[in-house]
C-alpha cells in the first residue's frame, strides 16, 4: 500500500498558484483547476477528511457519480485495487478507513480554528498543532516513515492572510483570521472600527501587495517541497490543493469564508506519486 499526503496549502487561490514559480510541484503532476466543497477552512478540511477531493464541477453528470468517482479513485492512491465508495461506509472518514487497512495516521496543522481538540481529530493517531502558522519546515520535520503504511493531513498557513507579513506591519483582523493574537489591539492608538479595516484593505496599492505577498509565500513552499519529498518512500501519494481561495478585493470583497464568488472556490489541485 501507498504511503499518503494531503497537504492543504491555506488559502492559496487557484491563479495565484499558478502565478508562482512552483517547479517542485509541477513535476509531480499537472495543476488542475478545481473547486472546494467550502469557502472556509474548517468545513473545507472536514469534506477532505470525509475522503473527497476538491471536485471539477463536470456538467450533464449527475451529482452522486462524482462522489462515485472521487471515492473510486482512492484504488490507484492507495495501490489497494477494487476499492468503492461502499469500502468507506458507515463512517465516511478517511483516517478511520485507513486505520482500518493498517495505516498510520497523522495530523499536522497551522490553523488554530482546526485545533486538535475539534471534532477533525477523529481516527488519528496523532494530532498535533503546530507554534507557528507559516513554518513548512517545521511541519517536514514532523513527518517520518518507519516501513507501515502513513497518512499525513497537512495543513499549511504559508498562503493564509497575513502571508507571512510581520503583524506589526498589518492592522489586525477580528477573530480567527487574525490568528486570534490582535483581537484587542489598536490601529495607530485607536479602537479600530469597520470603516478603518475596510479603508485599509480595499485600497489598490494593498490588494496588489497582499496577492504578490500570497504569490510570494506559495513559491517560499514550493523550495522546500523538495526536503518533504527526499523524506517520502517511493510510491508515496501526494495530493497537494487548497482548502480554498481569497479574495483581494474582486467585486468589493476581501478574504474568504462568508462570501459567494468563484474566487473563493477555486483551489490548485496536483495528485501524484514520488
Amino acid at each position: 500500500m501507498n504511503n499518503l499526503i494531503y497537504l492543504v496549502i491555506d488559502s492559496a487561490r487557484y491563479d495565484s498558484f499558478m502565478s508562482a514559480a512552483t517547479p517542485n510541484m509541477r513535476n509531480l503532476g499537472p495543476v488542475e483547476r478545481r473547486y472546494s466543497y467550502a469557502g472556509w477552512t474548517s468545513p473545507s478540511h472536514f469534506a477532505y477528511l470525509m475522503g473527497m477531493t476538491p471536485h471539477q464541477s463536470p456538467p450533464g453528470v449527475f451529482a452522486s457519480e462524482v462522489y462515485k468517482k472521487d471515492y473510486m479513485d482512492w484504488g490507484d492512491r492507495l495501490g489497494i485495487k477494487g476499492l468503492t465508495m461502499k469500502d468507506f461506509v458507515p463512517h465516511f472518514w478517511l483516517p478511520q478507513f485507513l486505520k482500518s487497512k493498517g495505516y498510520q495516521t497523522h495530523a499536522r496543522v497551522s490553523m488554530p480554528i482546526i485545533n486538535p481538540v475539534t471534532v477533525l481529530n477523529t481516527g488519528f493517531d496523532s494530532y498535533k498543532l503546530m507554534d507557528r502558522y507559516n513554518d513548512f519546515e517545521a511541519v517536514i520535520n514532523e513527518v517520518s516513515f518507519d516501513g507501515v503504511p502513513g497518512f499525513y493531513l497537512l495543513n499549511l498557513g504559508e498562503a493564509h492572510y497575513p502571508y507571512g507579513i510581520p503583524p506589526e506591519e498589518m492592522p489586525p483582523l477580528r477573530g480567527e483570521g487574525g490568528i486570534f493574537r490582535r483581537s484587542g489591539e489598536d490601529i495607530g492608538g485607536h479602537p479600530p472600527n469597520v470603516a478603518d479595516l475596510t479603508g485599509y484593505y480595499f485600497e489598490e496599492k494593498h490588494l496588489h501587495f497582499f496577492r504578490d505577498r500570497q504569490i510570494a509565500a506559495i513559491e517560499g513552499v514550493d523550495r522546500l517541497m523538495e526536503k518533504l519529498f527526499k523524506k517520502c518512500p517511493v510510491g508515496t501519494y501526494l495530493i497537494i490543493t487548497s482548502d480554498h481561495g481569497e479574495l483581494f478585493g474582486e467585486e468589493g470583497y476581501f478574504g474568504h469564508g462568508p462570501i459567494m464568488h468563484p474566487k473563493v472556490h477555486e483551489v490548485p489541485y496536483i495528485g501524484g506519486k514520488i
